[in-house]
């Protein structure tokens, strides 16, 4: 991680989180020094590169091609009527940078191909895949998996969301294939299936805490562990899930 300085500013920006013994200055230290890249900057996207800036991670690689469309604007708030049209990356560089100038933010405004997201993995300290899609989330946990570098995995339809925590670094962590396999051939998107506003910003909110956790140190992450939400009847479950020996993905990585 790069050195970085709290300011007589930042002390008071970010006061209330360091107030708690669980991050302290040395917390908030280690999150202005630290590197996420957010894949996919949607309805679960928002509220994680709004939460992130807001409590002070140094420098935030923002990864999306499509453009605000009207339809967004229900759940994707990070993005406002004026922002229609705009590449999504704009529109979260604009918001974030009035939200946090202090912070640096980097843009990926392509598709990432097996290389560009190689070197995007590779060149920060953890991962939110933020997508709707399968092979998005696939290619994700792949690079994150061969940079060994912690994913932080969240989904959302309908009124049902899912969130857990990928760690290459711990020898006991599956990875994303380990528990989904190669998916559905029926998979929806929020488009085809619908999806409730906050109920993504839920899981999308909780991306950002277990974020925090892992980049400052504290807690405890949801490394194998499914956690599902169930919107309908404001319920949540958690799953145990443990790594297969046999992953395509992740086997062999910890001898």
């Amino acid at each position: 991680m790069a050195v970085f300085v709290l300011s007589d500013d930042d002390l008071l920006r970010y006061s209330r989180q360091i107030l708690l013994p669980q991050i302290d200055v040395n917390g908030q230290l280690r999150l202005g020094a630290s590197r996420a890249l957010i894949v996919g900057l949607g309805g679960l996207g928002s509220p994680v590169a709004l939460y992130l800036a807001a409590a002070g991670v140094g420098e935030l690689h923002l990864a999306d091609f499509d453009t605000v469309d009207l339809t967004n604007l229900q759940r994707q708030v990070l993005h406002d009527t004026a922002s229609v049209g705009l590449s999504k990356v704009d529109s979260a560089l604009q918001r974030l940078g009035a939200i946090n100038p202090r912070i640096r933010l980097v843009a990926h405004r392509a598709a990432l191909d097996e290389d560009s997201l190689a070197a995007a993995v590779a060149a920060v300290d953890l991962v939110l895949d933020c997508s709707d899609n399968f092979a998005t989330r696939e290619a994700v946990n792949a690079a994150c998996v061969a940079a060994n570098k912690p994913l932080v995995s969240g989904a959302a339809i309908r009124l049902e969301g899912q969130l857990s925590v990928f760690d290459p670094r711990d020898a006991a962590s599956p990875c994303y294939h380990c528990l989904y396999g190669h998916g559905s051939e029926a998979e929806l998107t929020c488009s085809e299936a619908g999806v409730v506003g906050p109920l993504v910003g839920l899981v999308g909110s909780l991306q950002a805490l277990e974020a925090l956790k892992l980049l400052a140190g504290f807690g405890e992450p949801l490394v194998g562990r499914l956690l599902l939400i169930d919107g309908l009847g404001s319920r949540f479950r958690e799953l145990r899930v443990k790594r297969d020996p046999a992953c395509a993905v992740c086997a062999g990585r910890h001898g």
